[in-house]
């Protein structure tokens, strides 16, 4: 496949050998020479499918046509005004997620790449992971996204029983599904990702972990266990709702969870995050940048950022949403460079509850040091280590606060959100009481 241009082959080429010398010298890498401030994870949203799922509620449309050229030309002015705008200088990853981004030109992945390398400095080991669903992305056109520059898949597999599939609204069989992983992970090993759902309707505990077992006789280093959502508008709640369907039973979701958590880790997979397994060092080092709260640009329809526009000055950090529909998107984008429809600008409160509520997803949990980043006066033993509550959690075993920093134990992680519900406040409470640093921006 041809490239934009020269210098993106170069880059595909360099990120190959990076890739291959990687996998020689094992994982891990020497620390950014960036500071925290200009550096930044990359979300490409491409907002497409052939068919809507039964239980998406996505940002994502089933076009007649797609107008390719206009798009790749708006992601690209997109990339390049949010990377000035931020005084981002090293990217670190970049995600292709929608929607179905395996259903876009590599060109246009590869052009989106080029676009990033020429703004700022993509490093040639960057992780470059793309979305891919079965029946959109035969060996041909993967070895395509890897001329590109594309190093990590993540393919939506979802399940291995094919009346699951068809009640999910998926286009692909169990077949389709292990075909596509086992030419995946020929062309990207150790390199391939795959979901797994589970509290479906009427779903019982062993036929689904049956699937698992099957599955780790496929898979690759990495894998993720989602439990469904009913979300509202969508063709499954509708169907809940109406009571075609029986609704999920909750209980039976969190056996299938424990026990599923329990077999990976049997398997050698680290549950490094509360829906996220990993063996080999196979961690994602773009989803790791948003549980540690690091800065991230989205770019495309609907596409979600965290990052501070110090390009135009400011020292406040923001969240931002891009307009949702593709072509008002588009319209945007020609005209303003880029189509941020909504900015609200984070309190330290605000991120420090980003820092606590995303930081416990992870089997790390957040350290001293990290905590310190965002704020250097209140300490972690400051906020919860007098409070009664959090010293019930602590001696639960679901919650370890010690020299290493806060993090939940291995039975908490699977009740994260309960205890946030205790943590949370606690540090909201701790906040009014501080005494007010007298450092700008702390």
């Amino acid at each position: 496949m041809a490239l934009p241009g020269a210098r993106a082959r170069g880059w595909a080429a360099a990120a190959r050998a990076a890739q291959r010398r990687r996998r020689v010298e094992g994982a891990g890498g020497s620390p950014s020479p960036e500071p925290a401030g200009r550096r930044a994870a990359l979300y490409v949203h491409w907002p497409y499918c052939e068919k809507r799922c039964s239980y998406c509620n996505f940002n994502k449309y089933i076009p007649r046509g797609v107008e390719e050229a206009a798009m790749q030309k708006c992601l690209v002015t997109e990339a390049q005004t949010l990377l000035r705008l931020s005084g981002v200088q090293r990217v670190e990853s970049v995600f292709f997620g929608g929607g179905t981004p395996s259903l876009a030109s590599p060109h246009t992945v590869a052009a989106v790449l080029e676009a990033v390398a020429q703004t700022a400095h993509l490093p040639a080991d960057s992780e470059v992971t793309l979305e891919a669903n079965p029946t959109s992305t035969p060996g041909s056109r993967l070895a395509e996204f890897g001329a590109a520059g594309v190093n990590r898949l993540s393919i939506g597999l979802q399940s291995l029983d094919n009346t699951e599939l068809r009640l999910l609204g998926r286009t692909h069989s169990a077949c389709d599904a292990l075909r596509t992983l086992a030419e995946a992970r020929r062309l990207f090993p150790g390199r391939v990702s795959v979901d797994l759902m589970l509290g479906l309707p009427a779903q019982q505990v062993g036929p689904w972990l049956g699937q698992l077992q099957e599955l780790l006789h496929h898979c690759d280093d990495h894998l993720s266990l989602y439990q469904l959502s009913l979300e509202r508008g969508t063709a499954l709640f509708a169907q809940v709702q109406q009571g075609v369907l029986p609704a999920p039973d909750p209980e039976l979701a969190a056996e299938m969870y424990q026990r599923g958590r329990a077999v990976l880790r049997e398997a050698g997979f680290r549950q490094y995050e509360v829906s996220n397994f990993a063996r080999n060092g196979a961690l994602s080092t773009h989803n790791w940048t948003y549980w540690q709260c690091g800065q991230y640009l989205g770019i495309g329809p609907g596409a979600h950022g965290r990052f501070m526009p110090q390009g135009a000055g400011s020292h406040t950090r923001e969240a931002r949403i891009q307009t949702l529909e593709p072509d008002n998107w588009m319209k945007e984008v020609m005209m303003f460079g880029h189509g941020t429809r909504k900015r609200v600008p984070l309190g330290r409160l605000e991120l420090l509850e980003e820092v606590l509520a995303l930081g416990l997803r992870t089997d790390v949990g957040i350290t001293h040091q990290h905590w310190q980043q965002f704020e250097p006066q209140l300490t972690l033993c400051d906020v919860f280590g007098a409070n009664k509550e959090v010293q019930e959690l602590l001696e639960q075993g679901l919650l370890q606060l010690d020299h290493r920093g806060l993090r939940c134990s291995w039975e908490g992680l699977a009740v994260l959100d309960s205890l946030l519900l205790t943590l949370l406040p606690q540090l909201q409470e701790a906040w009014q009481q501080r005494t007010p640093s007298p450092v700008p921006g702390g």
